[in-house]
């Protein structure tokens, strides 16, 4: 079995790949980093460490790699592929979308075998937005042929990988603890069959439990850590004051999953403490700019932050620790991050109130405005005088 996967980044190896390999697919990774590339197809194997007491290694081997650019050898792998995987990051679907298109055009034409490509990313709805980038790249008659044929099926991932750097250059540490749920309603063919994979009808709730709680608590780390001075996540959380913020911003999108998704009050409680513990993690050293990173896009309406503090107010619950969190994200100003930097100069030259309705869709006249704004001005308080 052959699995094509883009991206051989530290979340690819580390964690798709892995899982693919153990589950008895030979592995081809895409990515456009030659030097890595080279270095994959010269070993054929590389190791993942688990970033916990011992530091278990295992080697993951039969894998090799082509580089994006590519694109007839990429269409060749895909033409012969029986999955097709990502982990590239939201933003760069739409550029491996014409190499994904390529592939499917040479596939249907050869053979009515099912594929599936599962975009395996840290946003809603991945494969289903990868699918709109490559149908448009598809004429009328293939198009018509990939909808029986190849099927796109929404996932939600979630597994640490923090930033690292190895002597080792294909060695990447992770966390033991890994969730990968995917959407059978949308598989064509026969179910792959992944150990480690959850197969549901309905992603909607995994998705939001994840990216509600996951993503949520480790922006609210990672901002309130910048706002206080704070190098590391696993330092951050050792803060009494940001834990319980981020523990009482996790309860108030607790409450919300509850109430919307039926989650069982104890066992998702028990969740989120199992959640603050892997951020907590001693082994794992992430940097709260890495995490904070592209802040633009982590204040979409739909996003982490301003997303389900937004649901809140449809239940009853006030947001007041979420507010504080997208405050923090607003005027997280980190000069070599284009998203943060863009953010402060809007605010230096429109004010804080035009950037907050700007780039969250939060209305002036909403709660929601009110409660974020007062608590960006304490925090700008509170850096003055620090």
């Amino acid at each position: 079995m052959l699995a094509v996967h883009f991206g051989a980044g530290n979340i690819g190896r580390g964690f798709i790949g892995q899982l693919l390999h153990q589950a008895g697919y030979e592995v081809c990774f895409i990515d456009v980093n030659q030097e890595l590339v080279d270095e994959i197809n010269s070993r054929k194997a590389y190791s993942v460490q688990l970033a916990m007491e011992g530091t278990p290694v295992s080697v993951v081997e039969g894998v090799r790699a082509i580089h994006g650019q590519d694109t007839e050898a990429v269409a060749r792998a895909i033409a012969d592929a029986d999955l097709v995987t990502t982990a590239v990051g939201p933003n760069v679907l739409p550029h491996i979308a014409p190499a994904i298109a390529a592939g499917i055009t040479r596939r249907v034409t050869h053979t009515d075998r099912p594929l599936n490509v599962i975009a395996c990313e840290n946003m809603i709805g991945g494969s289903a937005q990868l699918k709109t980038h490559v149908f448009a790249q598809l004429d009328e008659a293939v198009r018509a042929k990939a909808e029986e044929l190849v099927g796109f099926p929404n996932a939600a991932v979630d597994r640490i990988v923090p930033l690292q750097k190895h002597e080792d250059k294909l060695l990447v540490t992770v966390e033991p603890f890994f969730e990968w749920a995917v959407d059978q309603s949308h598989i064509i063919g026969d179910i792959p069959q992944i150990e480690g994979v959850t197969y549901v009808n309905d992603l909607t709730p995994y998705i939001e439990r994840k990216l509600y709680t996951v993503n949520t608590g480790h922006a609210m780390i990672a901002y309130l850590g910048y706002q206080m001075g704070y190098a590391a996540i696993d330092e951050a959380i050792r803060d009494d004051e940001i834990l319980r913020a981020t523990r009482q911003a996790l309860q108030e999108t607790g409450a919300l999953l509850v109430a919307k998704h039926g989650f069982d009050k104890g066992q998702h409680e028990e969740y989120v403490e199992k959640i603050l513990g892997r951020f907590a993690n001693p082994f794992i050293t992430d940097q709260v700019t890495r995490v904070g990173r592209s802040p633009i896009r982590k204040l979409a309406p739909q996003d982490r932050l301003v997303g389900p503090a937004m649901q809140c107010f449809d239940h009853g619950i006030v947001p007041e620790h979420l507010g504080l969190g997208i405050a923090a994200a607003l005027l997280f100003d980190f000069r070599e991050d284009p998203e943060a930097v863009q953010l402060t100069e809007d605010i230096q030259r429109f004010g804080l109130e035009h950037v907050l309705k700007t780039y969250t869709g939060i209305r002036v006249n909403h709660a929601l405005f009110s409660i974020v704004m007062n608590h960006a001005r304490e925090l700008q308080a509170r850096r003055k005088t620090n």
